[in-house]
């Protein structure tokens, strides 16, 4: 009798049909006698709406108390898959974060889990139960409420699927697993069979939106294999892996797009030691992640311009933190683009195939895309370029290597 852990993400909840739905098959998989802890995510699009709804109270909500609002989704969704399983004659237990014991930093809106007790998981699966827990929320040492950012709920799969030691994790989502790219802006993309948990994590945090790229990196340290699949379709997904020799016969796995990120310039900075650390210090105590970075003496050797990325819901916030430390240092301007995008790569096998850079930069320029930034890893090469050019950029480099069907 397995154990498994499967997810069910708000496009897989959205109304009661589809309650029913995930329903339908969860109950499927009990019948088949497997053990099951079921996270669901909230309904459709419930977090954004109730972010607007305190958008309109005010523009600065308390982190605290916007944790308690936006872990309100999944307590809905749980309380309803589990009825829905009821009136199938499957026995159902809803639990939120804080009562299956997952704990948490105080970071709020953007907690890391520490810890989960598994106990009250454990008793309800011994009652032949199917257990059902809200994704994205936990709770810290003060017994506060806390999210862990969007797409939170593979985490907490992917956390649980390591403290019950289970034998699969299942993300289902409302595509048939990863693709060489966004299937919405490239007809031709190719669902991928395999890809190893480096990859799909460059993937993640380059803007790939079917996994959140903190799950990846959990997956990946335990060594937890994840089965990405459609709740609508009963085909097999996409499997993320370690890696294997095999997969470094393929150039790139995949060409993914962040338009979600806002580039900023401090311009003027004095050329000396220690001043971009007082920077990006500033920036780390606002726990605000900083992406990209590009610094280029100016026209002056006694100045330098430092550019970065940061997700485009912290810009202002960074501008704000950075424009005290400016006047401190000297540095003659601040300046924010949030219509920028971020257009990246991703293979093993660049490890061992050179010329990947050159075509990619050859590429866009033969059609005009100007490359504002670069970035390189050793498997994923990244450019920061216009928004505007954003879907051009993806259909050009899915062409030039070769990721169609």
């Amino acid at each position: 009798m397995s154990l498994i852990v499967q997810k069910f993400g708000g496009s897989s909840v959205a109304n009661p049909s589809r309650i029913k739905n995930v329903a339908g098959r969860v109950n499927a998989y009990r019948k088949k006698g497997h053990r099951l802890v079921v996270v669901v995510s909230a309904l459709g699009d419930t977090t954004d709406e109730l972010l607007k709804l305190a958008a309109q109270l005010t523009q600065k909500p308390p982190g605290r108390e916007l944790d308690v609002l936006m872990s309100a989704g999944e307590q809905i969704s749980i309380a309803l898959l589990a009825m829905a399983l009821k009136e199938l004659g499957c026995e159902a237990v809803s639990f939120t974060g804080w009562q299956v014991g997952i704990r948490t930093s105080s970071s709020h809106t953007r907690a890391r889990i520490h810890h989960i007790n598994p106990n009250r998981i454990l008793e309800a699966l011994k009652e032949k139960k199917v257990v059902i827990v809200a994704g994205f929320q936990g709770i810290n040492s003060c017994n506060d409420i806390t999210t862990l950012g969007r797409g939170g709920s593979d985490l907490t799969a992917v956390a649980l699927a390591k403290a019950l030691e289970a034998d699969a994790c299942e993300i289902y989502t409302d595509v048939e697993g990863i693709f060489t790219t966004d299937p919405r802006l490239v007809k031709n993309a190719r669902k991928i069979k395999k890809i190893s948990y480096e990859e799909m994590l460059e993937l993640a945090s380059s803007g790939a939106q079917v996994m959140q790229s903190r799950s990846i990196e959990v997956a990946g340290k335990y060594d937890i294999p994840l089965h990405v699949r459609s709740s609508f379709k009963k085909n097999e997904g996409t499997w993320i892996v370690k890696e294997a020799k095999l997969m470094e016969d393929v150039l790139i796995r995949g060409v993914s797009v962040n338009k979600n990120e806002a580039k900023i310039s401090v311009r003027g900075v004095p050329n000396r030691p220690g001043i971009a650390a007082g920077i990006f210090k500033t920036l780390a105590d606002k726990s605000i992640n900083v992406d990209m970075i590009i610094q280029n003496i100016g026209k002056s050797a006694a100045n330098t311009d430092i550019s970065f990325t940061v997700p485009k819901g912290d810009a202002h916030s960074a501008v704000r933190a950075l424009e005290a430390v400016s006047r401190k240092i000297g540095a003659k301007e601040i300046l924010m683009d949030p219509h920028i995008a971020k257009i990246s790569v991703v293979g093993i096998g660049m490890r061992s195939h050179a010329g990947v850079a050159a075509a990619m930069f050859e590429t866009l320029g033969k059609n005009k895309v100007n490359i504002e930034m670069i970035s390189t890893s050793e498997i994923k090469i990244s450019c920061v370029v216009k928004q505007a050019d954003a879907e051009k950029a993806v259909r050009l480099l899915h062409d030039k290597f070769k990721l169609g069907k």
